[in-house]
């Protein structure tokens, strides 16, 4: 399959050849780069797809949405598999969760919501559990995924799969600090950030659409509470991958070099090549100021890319920072194909922004009317 999207992503290689380059990796860099990731299961009997220039086909457009978590809970352990009994479970709980949310609203609520709304909010439930103001978009407006991640058919107790407790390793003594973002969230309140009221610029990058919300589009591609969905195009030079949150446009140059100029592009600088049939994908030179998942500027990344059934796309990852972890991490999981991709409207019509900055505004105008008088 084709897209018009083609002629977009030639054009801006072009752009992107501009730049000075490094040395490109070697033969023994690219093996060093894999090694500890998990490799893709190709279902039995599926024939790969490939292009005309014979690459195998990755195109199309897929969703990484799952209740599955990047980091595994401590009560599982070192378990990576989870019993499907259990998965089982789970599941059932969340669709129960999804009827219950979905079913329509009580005659006693619509009755009498102009005195229910004198009270504190407690009607809203969150796919998180949280419930009334904590719960800053209910269930009826969020899509982070109803099933358990099944890798190879096998659900999952995490994505991580190294370390094996399939959680991020500690850090190094004396690690620079992690970056704060503002990112507000369903399962608590926002994380606070001295200046973050003061003007647009200290909002987040997802509240100002210039990047994803949380980290759809890396480092490590990851599902977020809605817009999961991402599409792949492929050129012979060039592997775009089109996030749907905030629209990010993610640009991997084919058999190329990491640029030199010092340049740190939102999303980092991303170089690819082929082993075999999976799409290797390296990225360094990350912006500072996007959210690296507690990293720093030493930041590499490592994916995979493999299709292995007709409706699955294996993506392995490796995260790798020696001056902010005491090991190399990463894990897996397979993105299942799905139909379309929607546009993000991002900031039309949307009063938040403004809202926020009007209330830190009038907060420091009763701040300042309580303070007590200097005696004359």
């Amino acid at each position: 399959m084709r897209f018009t999207l083609i002629a977009g992503v030639a054009a801006a290689s072009l752009i992107l050849a501009a730049p000075a380059f490094a040395q490109g990796p070697t033969d023994a860099e690219k093996v060093a780069a894999s090694a500890q990731m998990p490799r893709g299961k190709v279902k039995a009997g599926y024939k790969v797809p490939r292009l005309a220039d014979g690459r195998p086909e990755l195109e199309g457009v897929w969703t990484n949405a799952t209740a599955t978590r990047l980091e595994r809970p401590a009560n599982y352990g070192d378990a990576l598999l989870m019993d499907k009994a259990e998965a089982a479970r789970q599941e059932k709980a969340t669709f129960d969760r999804n009827a219950r949310i979905n079913a329509p609203t009580a005659k006693e609520t619509t009755d009498n919501w102009k005195e229910l709304a004198k009270g504190p909010d407690k009607l809203d439930e969150c796919r998180g559990g949280s419930l009334g103001t904590a719960c800053g978009y209910n269930a009826g407006w969020t899509d982070p995924g109803d099933l358990i991640m099944r890798v190879d058919g096998q659900p999952r107790t995490s994505l991580i799969t190294f370390p094996a407790n399939g959680r991020m390793p500690a850090r190094v003594a004396g690690a620079p600090r992690p970056r704060q973002v503002v990112e507000s969230s369903e399962s608590g309140p926002e994380i606070v950030r001295a200046g973050q009221n003061d003007n647009p610029e200290g909002r987040s990058l997802g509240e100002r659409c210039i990047m994803s919300f949380g980290i759809s589009s890396g480092p490590i591609m990851t599902p977020q509470l809605y817009n999961n969905t991402y599409k792949i195009v492929q050129t012979k030079d060039t592997v775009a991958i089109w996030v749907e949150m905030v629209h990010d446009m993610r640009l991997v140059r084919l058999n190329s070099k990491h640029r030199t100029d010092g340049v740190t592009p939102w999303m980092g600088d991303s170089i690819g090549w082929w082993d075999g049939d999976t799409l290797v994908v390296e990225t360094i030179g990350f912006n500072p100021k996007q959210n690296l998942r507690g990293g720093d500027r030493n930041l590499k990344v490592t994916e995979r890319f493999t299709r292995v059934a007709p409706d699955r796309l294996h993506y392995a990852f490796k995260m790798e920072d020696p001056t902010v972890w005491q090991a190399a991490w990463g894990g897996e999981y397979e993105f299942g194909a799905t139909n379309g991709i929607y546009e993000y409207a991002c900031h039309e019509g949307n009063y938040g922004l403004e809202g926020i900055l009007a209330g830190a505004r009038n907060e420091e105008r009763q701040a300042a009317a309580d303070k007590p008088q200097a005696a004359k």
